[in-house]
């Protein structure tokens, strides 16, 4: 049980990829402060937890009874994840909320970021999900499925820190490195969405292909 849930932990822990998300997280927080900061990154953690314990309890059900594919919801998020990179590398989403130099972090758009693209689907995308709906069928019984919750909390609350260690190196960045770091993980990110939709249509014809 024990080599089970190591397995299990590293399955989640490589398919979110705290360390892999934290540039992301700073370029798309970029200009705020430590608080709103805090604020995003407790958001979209929870929102997060509750996704993928939803799916860790329930996820074949919901999949089944929506009639919806891990392959279809890559491609969504693939694209959804293209939209925030173009803006990112030619600087639309930092117009859209500078003011007077700054952009002004209101309630609504640090509710907004926690929920996409942070939750989802950068925390919990395809991948974290299918990782999740797969591993519960592994751990189906009752000490299974509690194992199960702990090792997402466990990998979450790892994500947790990692966001709150790169708002430290925010600092240390300058406007000039802040600008450079957003543009060049926009290009990394565009990338990442196009590997997301590649593989959902690929798995989708292979699919349709074996039904065939």
């Amino acid at each position: 049980m024990l080599d089970s849930a190591i397995s299990a932990f590293v399955t989640l822990f490589v398919t979110i990829d705290p360390p892999g998300l934290a540039p992301l997280f700073l370029a798309l927080t970029g200009g705020m402060t430590r608080a709103e900061r805090l604020r995003v990154t407790t958001r979209s953690i929870l929102l997060a937890l509750a996704i993928l314990l939803l799916f860790a309890l329930a996820g074949t059900a919901i999949l089944t009874m929506f009639g919806i594919t891990i392959h279809a919801f890559r491609i969504a998020g693939g694209l959804l994840l293209f939209y925030i990179a173009f803006e990112m590398v030619f600087e639309k989403r930092q117009e859209r909320h500078e003011k007077s130099a700054q952009r002004a972090a209101t309630e609504d758009a640090i509710r907004h970021l926690a929920v996409f693209p942070l939750a989802i689907p950068l925390i919990a995308g395809p991948g974290a999900i299918s990782a999740t709906i797969l591993l519960s069928d592994r751990f189906s019984d009752a000490l299974g499925r509690s194992m199960l919750i702990a090792i997402i909390v466990a990998v979450l609350a790892i994500t947790y820190l990692v966001f709150m260690l790169a708002e430290r190196v925010d600092g240390l960045l300058g406007e000039t490195g802040r600008m450079v770091l957003t543009r060049l993980l926009g290009v990394i990110l565009a990338a990442l969405a196009v590997q997301f939709v590649a593989d959902g249509i690929f798995a989708l014809l292979a699919a349709g292909a074996a039904a065939g």
